[in-house]
Parts: structure tokens; sequence; C-alpha cells
């Protein structure tokens, strides 16, 4: 006795918690409104509007001419089925409950005409019109709802039509239930199908979006190791430099005092200590991704070989013009390296992405800034598709950032293209060389 207990009691929580999901997802008013297609963007609502039009001119008739249902409620009938069909574009599940109502209604309407009249045989319990109208309506609900919501209205739409063709029953009639069950499968199938199309492919532009910022965010992460690899080569050769310096200044003065040996002492402690530790993350920095040809060991380069640089490029088939103004001085390590990467980046991205253009790189030395621009003319024919197209501007960007300077880029003289940087650099001292300008 307490196993049949159990069991009563197992499949009354069965149909409870049954019963708590179909309230969950039929007995609900949200709004949940058919979006605008992407190229024609409201014709769907335009269609499914002049189609409960249609469906409520056919329906009004119909029920009053071959149904005998009396006007007033015919008119209601119609009207609610037309009106389902135009409430599912913004609230599915409404709309549904409203085209299941009309139908009940309509059903037991013309079969109350159907005892009490003539022997004429009319199409029950699903008149034509209401059984389009419910077809629209079953598909924009699968369009938009859940697939269990969706299997869950056609099961109770199948249920309703045995009710009332079945057990209720009528006399002298076309039979439309299993018909109405059949269409409103179809319909609820290709609703599905149409929704699995369209979440699969928002899924997709999302994966897609996404491996583009991903990309985009590597290589950004990717050019700031190699600045703080290049920077950490300038750091370490000043911090060199003191240390000397530090180690050779006792010498250079006779009879140091005790104090200034020990502070130089000290100076060079503190120098030999910051490299190592600078050695110590510069060793972790280059052990990870090296650049192809990158020597561990290999100076930075600086602008005193921006000829050099275009050089190369010129034997690489671009035909390259240089242009240097004002006064010509040496500059920060870090500004050097960084105008040398600039030109270098920006001519690759000339030879990648326009092929058989020319470019001219203007050096222009100010008291406060160096600005960098390299123009190209528009390309002579297609570039080949590149992977990494514009993640080199981030890397040019980066590096303007970082010293508190800016960079532009953007179309040219037509087609062609400008990248043009301003770094910030300290003002010119009387021990600056003489300008050189000129023009290559």
């Amino acid at each position: 006795m307490s196993n049949l207990n159990g069991v009563v009691d197992t499949g009354a929580e069965h149909i409870r918690r049954w019963l708590e999901v179909l309230r969950e997802d039929l007995l609900t008013a949200r709004a949940d409104p058919l979006p605008p297609s992407t190229w024609l963007r409201w014709l769907p609502h335009g269609v499914v509007c002049l189609a409960a039009f249609g469906v409520f001119i056919g329906g009004l008739p119909q029920l009053m001419d071959h149904g005998g249902v009396p006007f007033g409620i015919a008119l209601l009938v119609a009207l609610a089925h037309g009106c389902a069909m135009v409430l599912a574009l913004w609230r599915p599940i409404p709309g549904w409950w409203a085209s299941m109502a009309a139908t009940v209604v309509g059903a037991f309407a013309v079969r109350a005409e159907m005892v009490v009249g003539d022997d004429d045989s009319f199409s029950w319990p699903w008149s034509s019109a209401g059984l389009i109208g419910h077809l629209f309506v079953m598909l924009l609900l699968a369009l938009r709802v859940r697939t269990r919501v969706s299997v869950e209205a056609l099961a109770l739409t199948a249920l309703v039509t045995w009710v009332l063709q079945g057990w209720i029953g009528a006399r002298d009639y076309q039979s439309t239930g299993l018909l109405a069950v059949i269409l409103s499968a179809v319909v609820v199938v290709l609703g599905i199908a149409l929704r699995g199309r369209r979440e699969a492919r928002a899924q997709l532009e999302q994966q897609t979006t996404l491996t583009a910022e991903e990309r985009a965010r590597r290589t950004l992460l990717e050019e700031r190791s190699r600045i703080a690899r290049e920077l950490h080569d300038v750091v370490a050769h000043h911090m060199s430099v003191i240390s000397i310096q530090a180690q050779v200044a006792p010498h250079l003065v006779k009879d140091p005092p005790d104090e200034l040996r020990e502070n130089l002492a000290g100076i060079r402690q503190n120098a030999v200590e910051a490299l190592t530790e600078l050695r110590r993350v510069l060793d972790v920095l280059r052990s990870e991704h090296p650049a192809p040809g990158e020597r561990a060991d290999a100076p930075q380069p600086t602008l005193g070989r921006l000829e050099a640089l275009v050089e190369n490029t010129r034997a690489a088939g671009l035909t390259v013009t240089t242009e240097v103004t004002g006064d010509r001085r040496p500059l920060p390590p870090g500004v050097e390296l960084s105008a040398y990467r600039i030109v270098q980046e920006a001519l690759s991205n000339v030879l990648r992405h326009a092929p058989g253009a020319t470019a001219h790189v203007t050096l222009a030395y100010g008291p406060h800034a160096l600005r960098v621009q390299v123009v190209n003319t528009a390309p002579t024919r297609e570039a080949p598709p590149s992977a990494g197209a514009r993640h080199g501007l981030l890397g040019m960007r980066e590096r303007a950032v970082m010293l508190g300077g800016t960079l532009t880029a953007g179309p040219w003289s037509g087609r062609g293209y400008r990248v043009e940087a301003r770094l910030p650099v300290p003002a010119p001292s009387v021990t600056d060389p003489l300008p050189q300008d000129g023009t290559a």
C-alpha cells in the first residue's frame, strides 16, 4: 500500500510540475514583437495585417451565409480572428489565446445553428477563414517563442480540436479537425526551423564580432609587448652608462672625499641592481613570441637608419621619397625608436595594401615636437586579401600615445592614404648639431 501511495504521490507531483510549466509558458502577456526584416523592413508586418483584413472580410459572410450565425456573433468571431493575427505580431501568446477563443465561440455558434437548422453541411469545427488566421498565429508564435512553448500550443490546439469534434461533436458537417492539426504541425515545424536558423545566424555574427575583437586585442597586446622589449633595451643602456660613470667618477677627482666615494658607490650599486632586474624582465618578455629574424642582443634602430630602411623598401618594389625639415638633432632614444617604427610600419602597409603606389616620408623637426608623415598615392591594382588589415595602426597609435603624442590615419588625395604622427620632444639646446635638411 505504501508503494502505491508513493507512485500516486510521484504522479501527482509530475502533473503539478507540468501544470506549473504550462502556466508559466502560456499564461503570460509578455511582449515579444516580431523584428522588422533586414532588407524589407516592415513588409512582413504589412503582409500579416493585410491577411488579417482578408480573414475578417472572408470569415464574416462565411459564418453568416453558410453557417447561419447571427450578424452580431459572426462579426465578433471574424473580428477576433483578424485581431488575433495582428496581436500575435507583438504578443504571440495572447494572440494565440484570442485565436483559440474565437475558434471555440465560432464552433459553438455554428453548432447551434446546425442543430436547429437544415442539414446543409458546413466546415466544422474550424471554418476556412478561422483556420487560415490560426495558422498565421501559430507561425508567428513559433518564430518568437521557445520550441517547448510552440509544442505546448500545438498540443493544446489538437486537444481543443479533439474535444470539439470527437467528444462534443455535431451533425452533418465537413470535418476540418484533422486538417487543422496537420497544417498547424507543419506551420509550427516551419516556424521552429526558421527561428533556429535566425538564432544560428545571430550567434555566428556575434562569434565573428568577438573573434575580430579578440584578434585586435591580441595584436595590441603583442605590439605593447614589443614596445616594452624595445624600451627595456633603451633603459638598460642608460643604466649601464650610469653604472660606468659612477665607477669612473672617483678617478677623475684628486683625493675625493669619502662621502663622495660612498655616494658614487651607492649610485653604481643601485644602477647595477636595477640593470639586473631589467635584464630579468627582458628575458621573460623575449622568451615569448620573438619577432622573426630578431636577435635578442640587436641594438634598437633610430632615425639614423632611416635611409637604410627606405633603401630596403625601394628594393622591395616601392618608390619612396624622403624629406627632412627643421633643425635636425638627436632626440631621446624612445622618440627615435617610435618614429622609426611608425615609418617602418606605414611603409609596410603601403607595400601590402597599395600595390603600385608611391610613398613620401616627411620628418619635420619642431622646437617641441617631431612630426612624422607617410603618404601614398592610389594603388594601381587590387591588393591581395590580408588577415592583419588595420592591425598595424594599433601599434603605431600605441607608440604615439605612449610618448604623449597623437597619430591620425585616413584617406588622402582620392584613393591615397596618409599616416601622420606628432611626437613631443624636448626643446633644442645650444649643443645640438647644425640643421641638416634634405630631400631624397
